[in-house]
């Protein structure tokens, strides 16, 4: 649906404006790469998190608590 969406929004921006629909084209995928870094630096984050929260859980996952 949000393909749809930035489809239809480009097409009336294509209508409108087409000098910035054209930019908008040529610099989503730049946008796209730069953003990217960012995208795995959260995942590395995320991941290290749960690894320090199942580090810390575990004492108590060996004593048997279920909560």
């Amino acid at each position: 649906m949000k393909v749809l969406l930035f489809m239809v929004g480009w097409f009336i921006l294509l209508v409108l404006y087409w000098p910035l629909a054209v930019l908008l084209l040529v610099l989503a995928p730049l946008a796209w790469l730069v953003s990217l870094p960012f995208r795995l630096l959260a995942l590395v984050i995320g991941a290290l998190f749960a690894l320090v929260k199942s580090v810390l859980y575990l004492p108590a996952r060996i004593l048997g608590y279920r909560g």
